[in-house]
């Protein structure tokens, strides 16, 4: 616990057999109360590394619900636990857990709500190996963003992410995406919400067993960043609001 905050992390996973192990090693369980994985119908050993790690929590879905679809169950298991604060690391060693300490002593004591690990910051992106399409990418949809939402993140596009419980609660999680596009939306109806989210300087590692999406899903993803956008900015316009922003 940190200031007797219930600290968890989800891991969503699909395939992450092979990273699985490091990625678990590096989680600091001097603060870490509890670690959900939730396992989206993978064809690999991830259930069987899970267990050999001895996960206590270990979620398995009976079919591929996408990335979207597998962070509502990480996030409503998460709740269901009592967590105060939830961070969301990917378990394809692309995200240090080493950060796990600096983002939620951000949230527990009380500075911040939400917390994104940035690889954009300094140099950790092209440092570490991401592709220059993909980076280029990631600051022009960024840039269309900041636009758009009036805001001044340095991106909105990565992985690492921490919440307060007071944010899970808030936002409604389960009307967005069940695809890629997810963590866009939620970012938005953090925005949308009038949270202030925290970056700090995140390294990220590319190599052949970290995940990542193909071209053809990347355009798909960028086009519905932008709808994103788009539909923020018109609902804070007073215009026809999202379904994303309603509370319902």
């Amino acid at each position: 616990m940190i200031n007797n905050k219930v600290l968890t992390v989800v891991l969503p996973a699909y395939n992450a057999g092979k990273t699985l192990e490091a990625t678990y090693d590096e989680i600091p369980f001097d603060i870490v109360d509890n670690v959900i994985l939730v396992d989206d119908c993978s064809s690999d050993d991830t259930v069987e590394v899970a267990k050999r790690l001895h996960i206590r929590h270990i979620v398995k879905h009976d079919r591929n619900r996408g990335y979207g679809g597998n962070q509502k169950t990480c996030y409503n298991k998460a709740l269901a636990l009592g967590s105060d604060i939830v961070i969301m690391l990917h378990p394809d060693y692309q995200y240090t857990p080493k950060l796990i300490h600096s983002m939620a002593y951000l949230i527990a004591n009380g500075v911040f709500e939400v917390v994104l690990g940035s690889r954009i910051l300094g140099r950790g992106a092209l440092k570490g190996g991401m592709p220059l399409y993909k980076y280029f990418s990631n600051r022009l949809l960024t840039l269309a963003q900041n636009i758009l939402m009036r805001q001044k993140l340095s991106e909105y596009h990565t992985g690492y992410r921490a919440f307060s419980r007071k944010v899970l609660e808030a936002v409604e999680f389960e009307k967005n995406s069940d695809d890629f596009v997810f963590d866009n939306q939620m970012l938005a109806q953090i925005c949308f919400a009038g949270f202030d989210i925290a970056e700090i300087t995140c390294p990220t590692k590319y190599f052949d067993d970290a995940s990542s999406i193909n071209f053809r899903r990347s355009v798909a993803y960028g086009l519905g960043v932008l709808a994103t956008s788009v539909k923020y900015f018109f609902s804070k316009l007073g215009f026809r609001t999202s379904r994303i922003f309603r509370a319902e």
